[in-house]
């Protein structure tokens, strides 16, 4: 297969819940492989869990592979010539070489209990040596096998490793990998029910698929000497074979939660940008030439290369990526922001569903005075809320700001602007000559005058969002202000 003209690769993920970061780093260098080499992508499910394999987090996967824009050319939904791709539809494939397995004698018919298992592994336990399956079935006579199945016991099936083997592979990124046999069990790869077992399921569906190669996490590199043995006995060359280093968290320690190992959904309803998100995680473990930090797709497209990924772990630095999120809200056009905005607003109870009333282009002036400030697109509630509605006061820039100074401040500006031309120049022309003439710093009068309009000390551009407001709004906002410093007294 690796010596195949067209370059194949998988994402098989189990739709037991949503993606997570992790799946989506091995999916995006597969994806971004296939992508580079004009190759093909493969989605295929592995689903033999069947308690937690739901149809409804198929759906999930889909939808957060089509949100990232990680498109794929061969798949459950779509088909394709190497199909089924849902693993309990390839029952009657693995059958069949789980025979070609037994009749060849690289695999046997395993009666062993439960109980009789646990009893060896507590066995080896007590020895102080790592448990390997004593092959107590492996010679089972006929009459022995017949004697077993009137019992009642099914078998599973195990395969056979030989004795005295080093199996070596060359991983592009890690270089010559070796394993000894003698220190390999004889896996179990078909169990008694008929389900395959992981490392033989994904063997088969990789020979069916074509798949030329296999890129993966590095937690991946202890099924892959098992692996290669199918393969091997099987009479197939194994796919070329790449595994990628871990992910940490900024401690350096494994990513969980707190660090950001979330699901993708969870970051679309952040606010986050799909081309920040794919931009993020693409420099996890690689790096374009020029050591660029914002990259395209379409760059990442043509220079991507497993030679560059390194086998050293990633840092996922929550951080940056809202630092590159804030990048790619700023590179957007107002139009494209805004409408990137809506939804945020719309569950904020800021607008309405229906957005036929809304007045879009005073809608596209508010989005704009956020854009420099926000990280993520969920930032653009507690920016903007106070042009929907009344401002909700920050007891702490209350406190700072609405003093007596700051009374005298708004008392004198709610007669200066009553007659100021309702212009960004204009007020802030008059705010500065209203500190001068208190004889006070520009930014004593300024505080009390954003508190008052916008509710807190962080707020967008102050003299723009009054002209977006209105002169009624902001006189009666100053007055506001003015009750609260009376009521501090």
């Amino acid at each position: 297969m690796a010596h195949q003209t067209q370059v194949r690769v998988r994402m098989a993920p189990s739709p037991t819940g949503p993606i997570h970061v992790g799946n989506l780093h091995t999916a995006l260098f597969n994806w971004l492989f296939a992508r580079s080499q004009d190759g093909v992508f493969i989605l295929r499910f592995e689903d033999t869990d069947q308690e937690r394999s739901k149809p409804e987090w198929e759906e999930v996967i889909y939808n957060e592979m089509r949100w990232l824009g990680l498109d794929w050319d061969e798949g459950p939904d779509i088909g394709g010539p190497y199909g089924p791709y849902r693993q309990m539809e390839r029952l009657d494939i693995y059958e069949r070489y789980a025979k070609r397995l037994l009749e060849s004698g690289h695999a046997y018919y395993c009666y062993c209990t439960p109980e009789e298992l646990d009893a060896e592994r507590a066995e080896a336990r007590k020895k102080g040596v790592g448990y390997l399956y004593s092959r107590r079935c492996l010679h089972l006579s006929e009459q022995q096998r017949a004697a077993f199945e009137s019992e009642g016991r099914r078998p599973t099936i195990r395969f056979r490793v030989p004795d005295g083997e080093i199996v070596s592979f060359e991983d592009i990124i890690r270089g010559e990998i070796k394993t000894s046999t003698d220190d390999m069990s004889d896996p179990i790869i078909v169990r008694s029910n008929g389900i395959p077992t992981y490392n033989f399921a994904v063997a088969v569906d990789d020979i069916e698929m074509r798949i030329t190669h296999i890129i993966r996490g590095e937690g991946h590199i202890s099924n892959t000497p098992q692996q290669i043995l199918i393969y091997q006995a099987l009479g197939v060359e194994p796919p070329i074979i790449a595994h990628v280093g871990h992910i940490l968290g900024a401690d350096r320690t494994k990513l969980s939660k707190r660090h950001g190992d979330s699901f993708v959904g969870d970051y679309r309803d952040k606010g986050f940008l799909p081309d920040a998100l794919l931009n993020f995680m693409a420099l996890l473990g690689w790096s374009p030439p020029d050591g660029s930090e914002e990259i395209s797709r379409e760059r990442m497209i043509k220079e991507f290369t497993l030679e560059r990924v390194s086998k050293a772990p990633s840092i996922f630095d929550l951080k940056k990526l809202e630092w590159l999120n804030g990048y790619y809200i700023r590179s957007m056009s107002i139009d494209e922001l805004t409408q990137a905005c809506i939804p945020f607003l719309q569950r904020a109870g800021h607008l309405p569903d229906d957005l036929s009333g809304v007045d879009m282009e005073r809608l596209k002036e508010i989005v704009a005075l956020s854009q420099e400030r926000i990280k993520v697109l969920s930032e653009i509630n507690d920016m903007s809320d106070f042009f929907f509605g009344p401002p909700k006061y920050d007891p702490k820039s209350v406190k700072k700001t609405l003093t007596s100074q700051g009374r005298q401040v708004l008392m004198t500006l709610e007669k200066e602007l009553a007659d100021t031309p309702w212009e960004p120049d204009a007020l802030e022309a008059a705010v500065r000559g209203v500190a001068d003439r208190l004889a006070i710093k520009a930014k004593d009068a300024f505080q009390p005058l954003r508190v008052a309009i916008t509710g807190s000390l962080v707020s967008p551009p102050l003299v723009e969002s009054m002209k977006i407001l209105g002169r009624e709004t902001c006189l009666e906002r100053i007055r506001q202000g003015i009750a609260l410093c009376e009521s501090k007294s």
